[in-house]
């Protein structure tokens, strides 16, 4: 989609990649996915402007987890939108997340991820950070 916000989407489920890129795709923004936090680090260094949100799972297969990933790309970019996506550690968002970000419990519906999106760039300010 030219001139359409770049999502980054890190995310390790073939099934939920999809529909996340069905979502974003739907709600009007771009996505570029990959499944692991050491790729995603890369496409961040190199693409350093490129990406206008983060769309991570925090626990992926690889040494370098969703939190990781958040806090790498918030050195880059210390206003970058990070939305985690989780079906296990939304108790450690407040000790382990990056401030100013949002997260999405699994599962959700395909509209909380354009929702949580669209209001982070809309904004810069979730409406519940930790």
């Amino acid at each position: 989609m030219k001139d359409s916000p770049i999502i980054l989407v890190v995310e390790d489920d073939p099934q939920l990649q999809i529909l996340i890129e069905e979502s974003l795709s739907g709600g009007g923004f771009g996505c570029v996915i990959t499944a692991s936090g050491e790729e995603a680090d890369s496409w961040l260094r190199e693409g350093a402007g490129k990406y206008q949100a983060l769309l991570t799972d925090i626990n992926l297969s690889g040494a370098v987890d969703g939190w990781e990933v958040a806090k790498r790309a918030r050195e880059m970019d210390p206003d970058m939108p990070v939305i985690y996506m989780t079906g296990d550690s939304a108790g450690q968002w407040a000790s382990s997340g990056v401030p100013h970000s949002i997260i999405l419990n699994k599962p959700f519906a395909p509209a909380q991820i354009v929702t949580a999106v669209a209001q982070l760039l809309n904004t810069g300010t979730p409406s519940n950070p930790p």
